[in-house]
This record gives structure tokens, sequence and C-alpha cells, in this order.
């Protein structure tokens, strides 16, 4: 299992788009036409073989616009996790252990499906379970994304962090419904997956419970941060922030 994509949510796509590409150093988007389905137009860009999407509401009404509106501005969305079994296994297990499936697709012949998991039932973020076949293939990313991906800065997605009212009981059911143990880690708990982890922390900057940060590997940490801090994208405390999303630099 392999965390393949985060997706954040932005009310000025453009804005987050410039920022982006500015900080990370990234190479084209790829503007999914497929989401338009949910009232939204967004934005994805390879970060080596990993990706990064921004979503924003086009239309009233939409689980991102609610998001925008709870959590009071821009901020992390989905958690994209690429499975190495069969999707039909995945649902099945989904469907014993009270996991609700809010959107599905199969496409062809089942070398593409996901599985969109009610947050509800899992907690913190959209947690999308992926199957691609080859493993290789990314079809959000877009038929060609390969073309798009530089590597002079930044060279993949390695982590995802949660914040909770309750990481002990969201990382739980994280580990549950992942079907993968969890270990403690600093002040909350941490989930090992394939090149990369999801850790679940206090939720202390008054937004609730959410994807609040991300890790990216990249190849000059400062270099990063000079960057974000010529474009007012560092907090207070010296962070790198894009979409209202703290970004981790892992050097």
């Amino acid at each position: 299992m392999r965390l393949r994509q985060i997706a954040l949510v932005g009310a000025d796509l453009d804005a987050a788009k410039a920022d982006i590409v500015a900080v990370l150093g990234l190479g084209a988007d790829y503007p999914d036409p497929g989401v338009g389905v949910f009232g939204l137009h967004n934005a994805v860009w390879p970060v080596g073989d990993t990706f990064l999407e921004v979503v924003s509401p086009t239309q009233e009404g939409t689980t991102a616009g609610r998001l925008l509106e709870k959590r009071g501005g821009d901020g992390g969305y989905m958690v994209i996790l690429q499975l190495d079994g069969d999707m039909a296994s995945a649902r099945q297990r989904m469907a014993e252990i009270g996991v609700r499936i809010v959107h599905q697709t199969d496409r062809d012949e089942g070398r593409v499906a996901y599985s969109h998991l009610h947050p509800r039932d899992v907690g913190g973020a959209i947690l999308s379970l992926d199957v691609m076949v080859p493993k290789e293939r990314w079809e959000w990313g877009g038929p060609h994304w390969r073309e798009n991906v530089k590597t002079e800065t930044s060279l993949g997605i390695v982590g995802a962090e949660v914040q909770a009212s309750d990481p002990d009981a969201m990382s739980a059911r994280w580990a549950e419904v992942l079907d993968l143990p969890r270990e403690a880690h600093g002040e909350g708990w941490r989930i090992r997956l394939e090149g990369g982890e999801i850790r679940f922390v206090p939720a202390r900057d008054g937004r609730g419970d959410g994807l609040g940060a991300f890790d990216v590997k990249v190849r000059d940490p400062q270099a990063v941060r000079a960057r974000a801090k010529a474009r007012g994208a560092l907090d207070a405390a010296g962070e790198v922030v894009l979409c209202g999303t703290r970004v981790r630099l892992v050097g």
C-alpha cells in the first residue's frame, strides 16, 4: 500500500497553482475533466511518480465547498492510497467493518478502480483506495503525466499528517480500515506505508480534524523555504504553507 496522491481544496485555483509551482518547482499540471461531475475543477501535478492535486468548487453545494466553510479556508482534502491487491476484496472488507463507499468507479476491465470512503466512517479526510494496473500507471495525472515531471526541486510526496481531537481513536480506525499496524510516534501515532507514512497528531490550530500537512522530499529544503518566503508562504513558525496546508520538507 502506497501513498500516491494528496489532494487539497482551495477557493482560488489559480492562486493555489501559482504558489505551488513557484515554491515546489513543479512542471505542467493536468486538469482532470472527470472532477466536473463533483462540481469542481482541478490541477494535478506529478511530484516524481507521486501526485499533488488542488480542487476548487465551480458551483454551490459541493463537498469541497462545505469543507472550505467548515475549516475556515483552504486546506487538506483527500489522501489517496494505491493498493497492490484487487478492489473487490477491498470493498468487501469495507462492508465487513462498516465503512460506506460514497463513490466508486471501475474502468478498463478493472485495471483502473477506486473507492472513496465516507469521511464520517474513517475520520480526518476523504480516504480513497485506488488500484492501477500496471502499478506505474496513474490515471488521475493524465495520459502524459511523465512528460510533466520536474525533479530539480521536488522528488516525491512521502507523508501525510492528519490532525485530530483524539489521535489515538482516529489512528486506530485508520489502522483497522487499512489493515495495517500503527505505532506510537511523538505526541501521536504513525502508520507506515511503502515509501512513506501517515501520522496522526493533536489538532491545535483551531481548525478541527483534517489533513493538516503533507511531506515532500526535496533536494534543498533551505532553497524551498526561501522561495516560500518570497511569496509570503511561510507561517509564523517558519513552516511552508501551500493552499492552507503545511508542507514538511524532507531533505
